[in-house]
């Protein structure tokens, strides 16, 4: 009787759970199901999907602790630039430095562009493959300047320097059209143009080399150019950043090629008032004499052997009548 029992109790077990499985498997498709409609619910919502879907990557962006990191290294350089500008006093050679690199406008906009890319880059090593190819040209001609800028200045391109700033320009604008698998080498040759440039800006400074405050400063300030904006860009990186950044590229295209243009083509001279025809017979004015050559009257005697004073100290009457003048 107890096995008989025990055995049905088994059964009785055994319907229950394949009972309670087959009604937990409605439930289970239907909250299934309601993921979708949640899904469609949040992407149908109040703006459009995309409204949703972009605060979401905004909040997720900013939470994340590499854009926090970029943010201090940002304002690492804007804080001291703000407080050197709006407080009078001496500037440091170290200031100074940061500061040159800064009015360099034209590397300046092509350091922003490569920038755009190293927010785009899908991978760290590719930002490492642009800031080395940026120093591995600047450093070693900024310690070794006095020595290749020779070199350049009787090579081909000593005749074209003033091309390679423009050229720069050009090269980050083009780099920001490219293709994701070509940017990154599009960008890593225009780095190292761009830190030839600045190599020659800072070595032909009256500060220069010679004072390596200013060169560490002024390189200081273009890496930081080069990879804060785009620091801050990544954790927002995605498919919507490829229209913006070739609108970038075509206004950086457009700026190197007026900047190319307005070296080439020569200013207008300004117009010189025309020169008076010496034939011309003299503008007698009475009581004055001639506008273009006045005569004076012949000294007396005794003021050439210094007898006398000459009349007009003060030289009030130097432009005397002559005798041909007529008077009224």
């Amino acid at each position: 009787m107890k096995k008989a029992r025990q055995h049905g109790g088994q059964q009785k077990r055994r319907a229950g759970r394949t009972a309670s499985g087959a009604v937990s498997r409605p439930v289970d498709a239907t909250s299934a199901g309601s993921q979708p409609a949640r899904a469609a619910k949040s992407v149908d919502g109040p703006g459009g999907g995309d409204a949703w879907t972009g605060r979401d990557r905004f909040r997720a962006g900013i939470a994340t602790r590499a854009f926090k990191l970029a943010l201090l290294v940002f304002l690492a350089g804007v804080l001291p630039v703000a407080l050197s500008l709006s407080i009078p006093h001496d500037f440091a050679f170290f200031e100074l430095g940061f500061l040159f690199t800064l009015s360099i406008y034209d590397l300046v906009l092509a350091m922003l562009g490569l920038s755009v890319v190293v927010g785009m880059a899908e991978r760290g090593r590719d930002i490492g493959y642009i800031a080395l190819a940026f120093l591995g040209v600047l450093l070693p001609m900024l310690m070794l300047f006095d020595t290749i800028f020779p070199i350049i200045l009787q090579s081909p391109l000593g005749d074209e320097l003033f091309l390679i700033a423009p050229v720069a320009v050009l090269l980050s604008g083009i780099a920001l059209w490219l293709p994701g698998r070509y940017r990154v080498f599009g960008a890593t040759l225009a780095a190292a143009v761009v830190a030839l440039s600045l190599s020659l800006f800072i070595g032909l400074d009256d500060f220069g080399i010679g004072i390596k405050e200013f060169a560490l400063t002024a390189v200081i300030g273009a890496l930081w150019i080069l990879l804060s904006p785009g620091l801050l860009l990544r954790p927002f990186r995605g498919a919507w950043l490829v229209i913006p950044a070739r609108i970038i590229g075509s206004w950086l295209v457009v700026i190197a090629i007026i900047v190319t243009v307005s070296l080439y083509v020569p200013l207008a001279p300004e117009q010189q008032p025309p020169l008076g025809d010496p034939s011309a017979p003299d503008v007698m004015m009475p009581g004055i004499g001639s506008l273009d050559a006045p005569s004076l009257p012949p000294l007396d005697p005794a003021i050439e052997e210094g007898l006398e004073d000459a009349p007009g100290g003060d030289g009030s009457d130097l432009f005397l009548p002559r005798e041909e003048d007529a008077r009224p």
